[in-house]
């Protein structure tokens, strides 16, 4: 009876152990690139990589729910709010490693997650109707001034994106500063918010605003064609412009990813991760994204480099944007930021 016994346990156990030769990605990024550098993982390291794509909420609700139970190893999205949330709820374990510790600057990770690439979110103004004049030296804080009035476009309050920018600039200048700061700029929007970051510089393009905020990746994909003829039109019609250049530098957020609690294959995921963050990965990202790396010695995509360089802001810690987000959305509503 004791020999069938440890039979079974045998059994059970080799069914139930985790596969040494594979990793299991759950990502909310939506790119067929990523498929590709999973691949090229694969062929040098003969880790199998299986992912599960799908939007976050129902990504982290399904990792959530099956708890230790989970096959997911990595977590990969986009927006260091939603990755710090998440870590709040106690669902990474630490992923840094030494190796990711001396590559990525420490105000672009926490202990548990790492930023994969950036992204800027920045200023887009009409060529025809402002002069690049008025618009030198344009600070974040700036876009508060009554001059600005009706010439305002940016998405809505309850977009990840502008929580994070907004949580940031709490971060630098105090919640009663930014409140204050926030009233003022609700009252320059020349529409009430509605669409995506593209939608933002169509605006601008249509003359239905004169100022739009939006990510840097999103003006590079219309400007690619990508999105069509028009689309690459509209871009050509706006300015990129990049803000605080005297002081902290332009906004800057993540994609990025974590070693979840209950990883199954927590070493290959280990190695996933480093992998992502050397040259040859990080070259692969930002040509295909549009974002700009994280790394040194790595250039972002043509596109991308036509816009110009310009300070970063690698000093405001981007865990910040989920330790102020709850803050910064209830700064956005009682402004009025629909």
């Amino acid at each position: 009876m004791k020999f069938f016994l440890i039979i079974l346990i045998l059994l059970n156990f080799l069914t139930t152990a985790p596969k040494a030769n594979e990793v299991n990605v759950f990502s909310s990024r939506h790119y067929s690139s990523d498929i590709q550098l999973y691949e090229k993982f694969t062929s040098i390291s003969g880790i199998k990589v299986n992912v599960v794509s799908g939007n976050d909420a129902a990504l982290q609700k399904r990792i959530v729910e099956e708890g230790s139970d989970s096959k997911a190893d990595l977590y990969i999205t986009a927006d260091a709010g939603r990755l710090g949330l998440f870590d709040q709820k106690g669902m990474f374990q630490n992923s840094i490693s030494p190796k990711i510790k001396s590559i990525v600057p420490k105000s672009l990770r926490s202990d548990n997650w790492t930023g994969i690439a950036k992204r800027a979110r920045i200023i887009f103004y009409s060529k025809d109707r402002i002069d690049k004049e008025v618009i030198k030296n344009l600070r974040y804080e700036d876009l508060s001034d009554p001059k600005w009035n009706n010439k305002i476009t940016v998405r809505q309050s309850n977009n990840i994106y502008n929580q994070s920018w907004i949580a940031s600039i709490i971060s630098n200048n105090g919640k009663e500063n930014t409140d204050e700061w926030v009233k003022k700029f609700v009252k320059n929007f020349a529409r009430d918010p509605k669409g995506n970051d593209r939608a933002q510089i169509l605006a601008v393009a249509a003359g239905e605003a004169d100022i739009a905020i939006a990510n840097t990746y999103y003006y590079a994909l219309m400007l690619s064609g990508q999105k069509g003829l028009e689309q690459q039109q509209a871009a050509k019609k706006v300015v990129p412009y990049f803000p605080n250049q005297s002081d902290r530098g332009t906004h800057m957020n993540i994609s990025g990813g974590g070693i979840l609690k209950y990883a199954p294959n927590p070493e290959n995921a280990l190695k996933l991760l480093e992998f992502l963050l050397t040259e040859e990965a990080q070259s692969h990202i930002v040509k295909n994204t549009f974002e700009y790396p994280i790394i040194e010695n790595v250039e972002p995509s043509e596109i991308i480099k036509s816009m110009g360089s310009f300070k970063q802001d690698l000093s405001t810690p981007v865990e910040d944007y989920a330790r102020f987000q709850a803050v910064a959305l209830e700064l956005m509503l009682r402004a009025g930021w629909k």
